[in-house]
C-alpha cells in the first residue's frame, strides 16, 4: 500500500474546481492500493490536515508543516508526523499549478505527481509558452503583451496588426478566468483591466474563427501517449469559465473530433511536441485552435494539472482512449515514483 497525499483546494480563482476534482479522485482511487491522506488548502494558503473532502470545514482540524529534506510533515500542536510516498496537487492556477507546489516537494525530497517546478512554471505562464513554441517551430495565434500600468494602446492601432477582434487574456491563469474579447476602444480598455486583475503580464490576441480541439497527454520522455483528438463548442463567443463550470451551461464536448486522421496525427505530434519542449512530466492537456477558414492549427496554451471534475476533457478523453478513471490515476502516480530527465 502506497500513501498518497491529495492536495486540493488552493489559493486562485480555481479553489471550488479543485474540491470537485479532487472529489472524483478520492472515489476513484483503489482503496486495496492506495492509502489517501486529505490536505486541504485554504484560500489564504494555510495547508490542513482534514479526514475528507467533506472535512475542509472542520474546526478540529490541524496545520500540515513541511519538515524540508524529511520527505514528511510535522501535524501541528500533535507529536503526529505523516510520512507520504507521493504528492497528488489537484491545484489549479497561481500558487498550485505555477511551480510553488512542486518545488516544495522537491525541498521535502518527495516525488510529486505531474510536471516538475520549472516546466511548471513555464507552462503556466502563457507568454513563455508562446516563446517556447515559437522556438520549437509550433504555430501560435498572433499576439502582443500589455504589462500593468502602461498605456492602454490604440484599439485601432493594435487591430491593424492583429485583426478586429482580440482577446485580451492574463498570461498565468487558468479555467479562462479574467479572459474576454474587445471589438473598440472601451471594450479593450475594460478587458485590460479585468484581465490585469489576476496577473501583471496580459497577452492581447488575434480572435480566430476557430474550431477548438484539445489532445491529453500522459507519459514520461520519452514514453508519451496521446489521447484521441475531443473537441469543445463553446456556450458563447468562447469557452469562459460560465461556460465550462454553470450548471446550465450547453457547452458540449465531442469526443473524439470529427477531424480527417491526418489532422488529428499532426495535433498529436504537436502536443507531444510542445510537452517535451517544455520538459513535462506526467500528464498535461494541450488545446489548440484550428481556424475554420484556413484550417491552419495554432496552440493555444498547456495545463499541467488539468480539471478532473465530471465535466473535464482529460480524463474524459483517456476513457475515451481506453484507459478508466481509475487506471488513469494509478498510472499518474506510477509516473510520479520514476525518476525523471525529459
Amino acid at each position: 500500500m502506497q500513501t498518497v497525499l491529495l492536495l486540493f483546494g488552493g489559493e486562485s480563482t480555481e479553489h471550488d474546481v479543485s474540491i470537485s476534482s479532487a472529489t472524483n479522485i478520492a472515489k476513484a482511487i483503489d482503496p486495496t492500493k492506495f492509502t489517501l491522506i486529505y490536505g486541504y488548502i485554504d484560500r489564504e494558503g494555510c495547508w490542513w490536515l482534514v479526514d475528507g473532502i467533506e472535512g475542509v470545514h472542520s474546526a478540529d482540524a490541524h496545520q500540515l508543516l513541511p519538515v524540508l529534506a524529511s520527505q514528511s510533515f510535522a501535524v501541528q500542536g500533535t507529536d503526529d508526523v505523516i510520512r507520504p510516498d507521493v504528492i497528488l496537487p489537484v491545484l489549479h492556477g497561481r500558487n498550485g499549478e505555477d511551480g510553488s507546489v512542486q518545488a516544495l516537494a522537491q525541498l521535502l525530497h518527495l516525488p510529486i505527481v505531474g510536471c516538475d517546478m520549472t516546466s511548471s512554471a513555464a507552462a503556466m505562464n502563457k507568454f513563455l509558452t508562446k516563446q517556447i513554441a515559437m522556438a520549437n517551430d509550433i504555430a501560435i495565434a498572433p499576439f502582443a503583451v500589455h504589462y500593468d500600468h502602461d498605456p492602454v494602446p490604440n484599439f485601432a492601432a493594435i487591430s491593424d496588426v492583429l485583426g478586429a477582434a482580440l482577446f485580451i487574456k492574463p498570461a498565468r491563469a487558468g479555467s479562462s478566468v479574467g479572459v474576454s474579447k474587445a471589438t473598440d476602444q472601451q471594450q479593450l480598455a475594460a478587458a485590460l483591466t479585468l484581465a490585469h486583475a489576476h496577473d501583471d503580464i496580459v497577452l492581447i490576441e488575434t480572435a480566430i474563427d476557430a474550431r477548438e480541439l484539445e489532445v491529453a497527454v500522459l507519459g514520461n520522455y520519452p514514453d508519451i501517449q496521446t489521447s484521441v483528438v475531443g473537441e469543445i463548442k463553446a456556450a458563447g463567443d468562447f469557452y469562459s469559465y460560465e461556460s465550462k463550470y454553470d450548471d446550465d451551461s450547453t457547452s458540449e464536448a465531442i469526443i473524439p473530433a470529427e477531424l480527417s486522421p491526418e489532422i488529428s496525427d499532426q495535433l498529436r505530434t504537436s502536443a507531444m511536441k510542445i510537452f517535451h519542449a517544455l520538459g513535462c512530466s506526467g500528464m498535461a492537456r494541450v488545446d489548440f485552435f484550428i481556424d475554420k477558414n484556413t484550417q491552419h492549427i495554432y496552440l493555444n496554451e498547456i495545463n499541467t494539472i488539468p480539471g478532473f471534475t465530471d465535466i473535464s476533457m482529460y480524463p474524459k478523453l483517456w476513457q475515451q482512449s481506453g484507459l478508466s478513471y481509475s487506471e488513469l490515476i494509478e498510472q499518474l502516480i506510477e509516473l510520479a515514483l520514476v525518476p525523471t530527465r525529459a
